[in-house]
């Protein structure tokens, strides 16, 4: 690794610049921090380091590469602090809203961005942070990173632990390069037995794999309302006359399908999961409603049609949450829910939310992101997959009976399943009561 890795990544970062330079600055993700992707630790974080470690206080350093991650990890870093209260949690994120959304949590002092895997940048934000472990959400398993742990006796685990069927068939074909990186992980938390037996297949002993199942049930909060609903209900001008489905983290492609499909009488909110598509989405129909218009401002709101000639009228039918942060309040509100990114060949995104809220729950074909979760809702009746949710919402809004069992399944899926959290915190806590010695 080391040179000749750093030397690879700069050929595939140049060839590929005219594909990555164009999304920078086609969505604005070139207004990142650059400094800390290059490894260079914010003040604030540094400063508190220096002070935790001329105090004999340990770190934990905790990666969670986005928003989904670093919510994860919440109510683990309750956990670890009530089992340990002089650890030192720091928190790293990759993307810029998981960045925001960890800082809001923790506050700057203890949340950092993940370096690039060039072996300058990663020995710079370890010397700075000097974590006694480190525990990688999910996978995120990099080889600079790995064999710059190891070379420091720092113990590496993954939490929370997923090797999809795809993903596998990409790293087998580059097991003899991997095998050695995956065989240094200290431990691995694995959601299910078939990723336990990935992770294991890739190199890692199996005495140093257990199956955990997923936090994401723990992050579920069963409740009835969600407050400030009613305030965005009346800001953007929904009917509570009339039915509500929330499509919630949409892709591309599904707005407009969900547009066509959605039953005469109802109305829709669309909630895509990248704010940059916001306003790609609202072009689809001029008439839509915007969260960040006011209501007397939006010709869609005042006039009562759509301004769409495609679209079947009604006043105030269609709605855009174009904000982060709102997507619970707007579940709150749904009568059906249709989950995104599962239409589309993006792999579905996180049923558990809509369903702790007690919402009747739709969810496409394509959810190998979240196949386990989905299979143990839809085994109990807690879920419907189909490819037509058209057809399926039209049957949910005629039937409260079955709207009603179908949350109350699901809700009690979540709560048997509840606990892996717990589990994790006394890994980590096992992990780090250990002498660190060589791999």
């Amino acid at each position: 690794m080391g040179k000749p890795l750093d030397l690879a990544y700069l050929v595939g970062a140049v060839t590929s610049s005219p594909v990555w330079g164009y999304q920078l600055l086609h969505t604005g993700k070139w207004r990142t921090d650059w400094r800390g992707r290059f490894g260079r630790v914010g003040a604030d974080a540094a400063a508190q380091r220096q002070a935790q470690k001329a105090g004999g206080q340990r770190t934990l350093l905790i990666h969670a590469v986005s928003v989904g991650e670093v919510n994860l990890i919440y109510k683990l870093i309750d956990h670890l602090a009530d089992a340990q209260p002089d650890l030192s949690v720091i928190v790293s994120t990759t993307t810029n809203t998981g960045f925001a959304r960890a800082t809001r949590l923790y506050g700057p002092h203890r949340v950092v961005r993940f370096p690039f895997d060039f072996s300058g940048a990663v020995n710079r934000f370890l010397d700075t942070l000097k974590p006694d472990a480190v525990a990688l959400t999910e996978l995120e398993v990099w080889p600079n990173f790995m064999q710059a742990c190891v070379k420091r006796n720092i113990p590496v685990s993954v939490i929370n632990g997923r090797l999809s069927a795809r993903s596998f068939r990409g790293y087998r074909r580059l097991r003899p390069v991997l095998r050695k990186m995956f065989a240094s992980l200290s431990a691995v938390a694995a959601q299910t037995q078939a990723y336990a037996d990935r992770f294991i297949e890739m190199g890692v002993p199996g005495k140093r794999v257990r199956v955990l199942d997923t936090m994401k049930w723990d992050t579920a909060r069963i409740a009835d309302r969600v407050e400030e609903a009613d305030l965005l209900a009346a800001e953007i001008g929904i009917d509570r006359n009339r039915p509500l489905i929330v499509a919630g983290s949409t892709g591309v492609g599904e707005e407009k399908m969900l547009i066509d499909a959605c039953p005469a009488k109802a109305q829709l909110m669309l909630v895509p999961r990248k704010p940059e598509r916001f306003n790609e989405v609202a072009a689809l129909t001029p008439g839509i409603v915007r969260r960040t218009m006011p209501i007397l401002d939006n010709p869609a709101a005042s006039s009562g049609t759509t301004g769409d000639a495609s679209i079947k009228p009604g006043p105030r039918r269609l709605f855009l949450l174009d904000t982060m942060g709102e997507l619970a309040k707007a579940y709150s509100l749904a009568d059906a829910v249709i989950v995104g990114r599962s239409f589309n060949g993006w792999g579905g995104s996180d049923p558990i939310e809509p369903v702790a809220l007690g919402k009747p729950t739709i969810i496409g074909p394509d959810h190998h992101n979240f196949a386990e979760v989905v299979s143990a809702l839809e085994s109990a009746g807690g879920i419907l997959v189909t490819d037509q949710p058209g057809q399926a919402v039209s049957k949910l809004l005629t039937d409260p009976k079955g709207r009603a069992e179908l949350a109350k399944n699901g809700r009690e899926v979540i709560l048997s399943r509840q606990g892996s959290t717990e589990k994790h915190a006394e890994l980590l806590t096992e992990l780090l009561s250990k002498p660190t010695t060589k791999h």
